[in-house]
């Protein structure tokens, strides 16, 4: 019997080390598991803000296509080279969207507007579209290019947010 205490005294220190041991490899197991999954939640959603982005841009170049192929026989965006003036305003999503010229010389001639667009839950979107209109001959036949740049983080008068680190911007660039 006293042999059997004395090995027993000897071996006391090694189930607390072997609890110890066991506990530091579980926890850092799950330490690592812990940040692999903030890792992917966090490439989720600048994914899904960059599809919102995307979606953003091509709704702004669908929108600036439609008026300028379909809405008033295609002079919506006229040309400074062209006599007809182009519209004031487009209609966008229910929203009335006013288009500023950028730059006009004797054959070229670029507008823009911004065009905001709300999802269910309120979050703010938009895109900000460049609709440049060039007649490099001056035949009157004018070649378009359309540059959308959507935006996922833009403030209420639809510009996006610089500044915020959340913010992604996704561009179209249609040419006829």
């Amino acid at each position: 019997m006293k042999n059997f205490f004395k090995k027993m005294k000897r071996s006391k220190g090694f189930a607390l080390l072997f609890a110890v041991l066991a506990s530091s490899l579980l926890l850092s197991i799950g330490l690592s598991i812990f940040t692999l999954t903030v890792k992917e939640l966090t490439l989720s959603a600048y994914g899904r803000e960059s599809q919102f982005s995307f979606y953003a841009a091509d709704s702004g170049a669908e929108c600036a296509l439609y008026w300028d192929i379909k809405g008033n026989s295609g002079q919506t965006f006229a040309t400074s080279s062209s006599d007809m003036t182009g519209a004031s305003s487009i209609m966008c999503g229910n929203t009335s969207l006013p288009l500023t010229v950028v730059s006009s010389d004797s054959r070229n001639e670029t507008e823009t507007f911004s065009m905001p667009l709300n999802d269910i839950a309120n979050t703010s979107y938009c895109a900000v579209v460049i609709i440049s209109k060039t007649d490099p001959n001056g035949t009157g036949l004018s070649a378009t290019a359309i540059d959308s740049r959507g935006y996922n983080v833009c403030n209420s008068s639809a510009q996006p947010t610089w500044g915020n680190p959340n913010l992604v911007e996704r561009a179209l660039k249609v040419s006829y």
